[in-house]
């Protein structure tokens, strides 16, 4: 739900101005509006005007941001890693701070620089990783001579090898060896054994070829292959050992540093919050006036605060929200419980504005009962509750892990509902093994039906969009937009009598008067929604028709169930046909978590929300201490 707000002013004397601000700050639940639109009118903007800061509140501003700024740049140059909570008083550390800062950055900095360039070069020689144990390998069947050259090859057309032994003997008058291995990335190595004499021929051929030569540092060029080879291996554990040492210095330091430093930036960042929120107050000669918005739950008790706080002498006036101020009311969206898991789907959503409604609560009721239309199996429900329960035991701490996990918990719990009413278990198990009949439909067989009962939701829920839809025009009191989506909703539902009648659900007898209606309210529509109101008549046909996907992906899971337990009876074996369900069966259900999620996402989002939520609202950004 979207959550109640009232446009608030505070007045006090200027003295209690910063006591005021850190209250509302320790509070968490107060926005500061800077604009004065809503708030002072003309008649008072002659003596109302910006807070102006002092001498004192501007120097301490620019000190604390540059401060912050240090304090930063330090963070850049350490690991990020867990560090425990330092409870220290920053007020009382402050200037000693100031004054340590810059030898730790210096220190830092330097410990980063060599780190940085170590790792550099590791990248570069673990490069050649790939190929040493490939070359090492195959050096060990090279006889060893000084009148003998190597050139090392990195392959990546296994053919270039058979055209390389026929090009290498006319190069070198057949006094060569080639020989080649498998890389651990896949690419073949391959290594030319040559008299000196002929591997420069040798080597202008591979460039004519285009076969790149395994390159090397230049500062090694001057060293024999198999020296350049032992000189790389020592070289990268050298750079790996420095590497480890100057990371346990660093870790050293960040453990010992960083919760301080944590604790003071967390500080700076609020003092900061409280400097620049003077920005957004307004003044008399004797007075402040702080603007802006909280929720009118809370009023009440910021109210009752403030007067214990300061005996009266601040006093919170909750001011009428005129019609100029509906697009500027910051959004909150606030659910119980229940709702709250598929948020997670909101969040992916623009915010809606404070006139619009927040679609949380319906996207709780309806996505669920999707799902377990879709997927309508007991079996694979119970195995799905159990991973999920698992899931919700795990992944305590990760907030989005949760909701998903929590909301497929209670889609699961539908689709044992579901499950139930359609006779499936696994498929059609129940009837294999039991000869159990379905509680309502056999969705198998009963195609109609079920697409019948699949359009009708539609319908619902399609209706129950344009009715919402309505409303939000009637919060905007704008009539004429209020009549069209009347006149839709009534012609939408007539069109819809009508098919039902030439289908035989409802009497014949409705059909004439229904057209007679559709006649006389079509003129009225084109008057109140323009030239394209037909359009949007026949897109929300269009709309309900998408309702049939329900049917159709919940045939589709069906039919892969039965065909997994036929598959099952045909194996010849118990146990390879236990087997062969069961693999077929556990993709009917990753399909089955993925396909409904997905489709019934669709028909929220494309179908349902687009009949009543407006999006652009405005984020709720209180006033609040750093986390």
């Amino acid at each position: 739900m979207i959550v109640k707000m009232s446009k608030v002013e505070i007045v006090g004397p200027k003295g209690l101005l910063q006591n005021a601000l850190s209250m509302l700050q320790e509070s968490g639940i107060f926005q500061i509006e800077p604009s004065t639109v809503g708030f002072i009118g003309k008649i008072d903007e002659g003596y109302i005007k910006s807070f102006l800061p002092d001498a004192s509140s501007l120097s301490e501003r620019l000190f604390l941001e540059d401060l912050s700024a240090k304090i930063e740049e330090l963070f850049s140059y350490l690991p990020q890693i867990m560090v425990r909570t330092s409870y220290i008083e920053p007020l009382s550390i402050i200037d000693v701070i100031a004054k340590t800062i810059q030898g730790h950055i210096i220190t830092c900095r330097d410990l980063y620089q060599k780190w940085d360039a170590l790792q550099k070069d590791i990248t570069e020689l673990r490069r050649y990783t790939v190929f040493l144990s490939a070359i090492e390998s195959i050096l060990n069947g090279v006889e060893k001579a000084h009148d003998l050259d190597f050139i090392g090859l990195t392959i990546k057309d296994p053919d270039a090898v058979g055209h390389l032994r026929q090009m290498l003997p006319s190069l070198t008058d057949g006094r060569f060896e080639l020989l080649t291995a498998n890389a651990a990335d896949g690419t073949i190595v391959g290594l030319i054994t040559t008299e000196k004499g002929r591997a420069e021929r040798v080597r202008n051929a591979l460039s004519d070829e285009h076969i790149p030569e395994l390159s090397f540092p230049s500062s090694i060029s001057a060293l024999t292959f198999p020296e350049k080879i032992t000189y790389l291996k020592r070289r990268i554990s050298e750079v790996s050992s420095e590497i480890e040492a100057i990371d346990r210095e660093r870790e050293r330091f960040a453990r010992r540093w960083l919760p301080i430093y944590h604790r003071i930036n967390g500080w700076i960042n609020d003092r900061l919050s409280l400097l620049k929120a003077t920005a957004s107050v307004f003044e008399t000669r004797m007075c402040f006036f702080i603007h802006g918005w909280m929720p009118s739950e809370d009023v009440e008790r910021i109210r009752g605060k403030l007067t214990d706080a300061f005996g009266g002498s601040l006093v919170l006036e909750e001011k009428e929200i005129l019609e100029e101020d509906i697009e500027r009311v910051p959004v909150v969206l606030r659910n119980p419980a229940y709702f709250k898991p598929f948020e997670l789907f909101v969040r992916l959503l623009p915010l809606p504005r404070y006139s619009s409604f927040d679609p949380t609560p319906f996207i709780g009721i309806f996505f669920p009962v999707f799902f377990g239309m879709i997927l309508g199996d007991a079996g694979y429900g119970l195995m799905l509750i159990i991973v999920s329960s698992f899931m919700i035991r795990r992944f305590r701490g990760k907030r989005n892990i949760q909701d998903a996990s929590k909301i497929l918990l209670l889609s699961s719990i539908y689709t044992v509902f579901f499950g139930i009413l359609y006779g499936e278990f696994f498929g059609e198990l129940p009837r294999m093994l039991f000869g159990l009949e379905p509680l309502c439909i056999e969705r198998r067989t009963a195609v109609l039906p079920v697409l019948f009962f699949a359009v009708t939701v539609g319908i619902v829920h399609i209706v129950l969009g344009l009715l919402l839809g309505l409303i939000t025009t009637f919060k905007k009191k704008a009539k004429k937009e209020a009549l069209y989506k009347l006149l839709n909703i009534f012609i939408t539902v007539c069109i819809i009598t009508l098919v039902a009648a030439l289908f035989g659900i409802f009497p014949n007898l409705l059909t004439k008067p229904i057209i007679i209606a559709i006649l006389v309210l079509t003129p009225l529509l084109f008057f109140t929604g323009g030239l394209l109101a037909p359009f949007e008549l026949l897109k929300n046909i269009g709309n309900i028709i998408s309702y049939a996907r329900i049917m159709a992906i919940g045939l589709t899971s069906v039919l892969l169930a039965f065909v997994a337990n036929r598959f099952a009876g045909m194996a010849g074996n118990i146990v390879i046909g236990v087997v062969v369900a069961g693999l077929l069966h556990i993709l009917n259900i990753i399909l089955g978590v993925f396909s409904p999620t997905i489709h019934s996402l669709r028909l929220h989002y494309v179908e349902f929300f687009s009949k009543f939520m407006e999006t652009g609202g405005r984020k709720f950004e209180p006033l609040k201490r750093s986390e």
